[in-house]
């Protein structure tokens, strides 16, 4: 090839690739370029074309953020980016061979999720007031949060032909444009209809508007307004325990798992893609029954 893309322009057909052709979400799409400027940054200072880098430059860098104390995880992720990178590179003939394909990922130590008990997701859900249009809007959110295990920007992005309340269901769209539809209890269904009915129209500017969920200003709700919302009603219930929407999520999970649904159906609610993904809520599960043993059990 007499002619070939600066390490700019390769990195910005390979965003541009994973956003028209992958149909990745924007949130994806950004961690990829935020991870791969930080690698256009290094081959700029060393200076080297991101072709001519081979596995022995690449740990240098990988290196480079060690002694920069970015956590394992961080570099984890770099590295994942870095190694689609060049997947396309090879795909697209820019480049032979990848030289990431060797390079070992860091040891992760694998967390378990965070896990809020009912008694306090009972307590937090009737926390906003229910004489507002905003108190109603958040008893919706919080209650669809933990009725469906949907992530807030799946919350965020619901439009209202996206809830079917006779049915007691939501569509959601998922991680990769992928669609499922998730039942919702009634409890969850009676909130949504209070919302709906009561509260929505009061926050309503643009009558167009297709988003289910307003803020103050009648504009769609963000993922960190609804962030920033539950910190709030945390704070209000006088809670020590700091949970985030994604929490609500693995509540979800394990309290389904616990109540004795099995995986591949939980794994279909949760939206994964790998069963593998979803198989981390066994160990908190197991977690609990040892300590209700524990606690239950007379020779414990």
């Amino acid at each position: 090839m007499s002619e070939r893309p600066s390490s700019e322009a390769l990195v910005d057909l390979f965003i541009e690739h994973l956003r028209v052709e992958r149909n990745l979400s924007p949130n994806t799409v950004g961690a990829y370029a935020s991870d791969l400027a930080s690698l256009l940054a290094w081959a700029a200072r060393v200076p080297v074309h991101v072709l001519d880098a081979d596995h022995r430059l690449l740990r240098l860098y990988l290196a480079e953020l060690d002694r920069a104390r970015y956590s394992k995880r961080t570099i984890a992720r770099r590295l994942a980016a870095i190694r689609s990178f060049y997947r396309f590179c090879v795909m697209r003939h820019f480049a032979e061979g990848s030289p990431a394909a060797v390079l070992a990922t860091p040891k992760l130590t694998r967390h378990l999720p965070t896990v809020a008990p009912e008694s306090l997701l009972d307590q937090l859900i009737e926390t906003p007031d229910a004489t507002t249009s905003i108190g109603l809007r958040d008893r919706a959110i919080l209650e669809l949060l933990y009725a469906t295990g949907i992530r807030v920007s799946e919350l965020s992005g619901l439009d209202l032909g996206d809830v079917d309340v006779r049915g007691g269901t939501v569509r959601v769209m998922g991680k990769g444009s992928r669609e499922r539809i998730v039942p919702i209890h009634p409890a969850a269904v009676r909130r949504l209809t209070e919302y709906l009915n009561e509260s929505r129209s009061h926050l309503r500017k643009d009558p167009a508007c297709p988003a289910l969920f307003l803020n103050r200003l009648g504009g769609r709700l963000s993922a960190g307004g609804v962030r920033r919302m539950l910190e709030r009603h945390l704070n209000a219930l006088g809670s020590s325990r700091q949970l985030t929407p994604h929490d609500l999520r693995h509540s979800f999970a394990t309290h389904l798992l616990e109540g004795g649904a099995d995986l591949r159906t939980v794994q279909e609610l949760l939206g994964h893609v790998a069963l593998s993904t979803t198989q981390i809520y066994t160990h908190v599960s197991t977690k609990y029954l040892r300590e209700v043993h524990k606690g239950a059990h007379p020779r414990a």
